[in-house]
């Protein structure tokens, strides 16, 4: 019963690597149905920029490790903001993986990312902990 544009796939990099017609078919028929598609890390690996032209990418989430050193290093912050400028021409959503201090969600927030994830917000949880935490109501069992 969860409608297609609740529901969001992040697609990591050894998938994007196959190029093959049938992925791309598959992830082209998902995102018809209003499923959202995200490419995952971002930034790292074989990442190409090729690969945001050639699969249905709502979403780029850039990986941790260019937070690490941000917002001290001026290396980072380049990447940091060039991934935001990237990702609002290609007409997508941002999302920083890593966020850990203030410091770290001052930076993104300022570079233009949609959302952020990260231990800043929350630790990894049970389903449970965080349906209470969120103050949801439904039944588990």
């Amino acid at each position: 019963g969860l409608h297609p544009s609740r529901l969001t796939l992040e697609i990591v990099e050894s998938v994007v690597l196959q190029k093959s017609d049938a992925v791309i078919h598959a992830l082209d028929q998902l995102h018809s149905l209003g499923v959202q598609i995200a490419m995952d890390d971002f930034g790292t690996g074989y990442s190409s920029l090729s690969y945001l032209q050639m699969f249905p990418f709502d979403r780029i989430k850039l990986d941790r490790s260019f937070l690490r050193d941000a917002p001290g290093s001026e290396e980072s912050m380049a990447i940091i903001k060039a991934v935001a400028m990237l990702g609002k021409c290609l007409n997508m959503e941002l999302t920083a993986e890593g966020v850990e201090t203030q410091e770290h969600l001052d930076c993104v927030v300022d570079a233009g990312y949609d959302s952020t994830q990260g231990y800043f917000h929350a630790r990894p949880m049970p389903f449970e902990k965080a349906l209470l935490q969120c103050g949801a109501a439904v039944d588990c069992s």
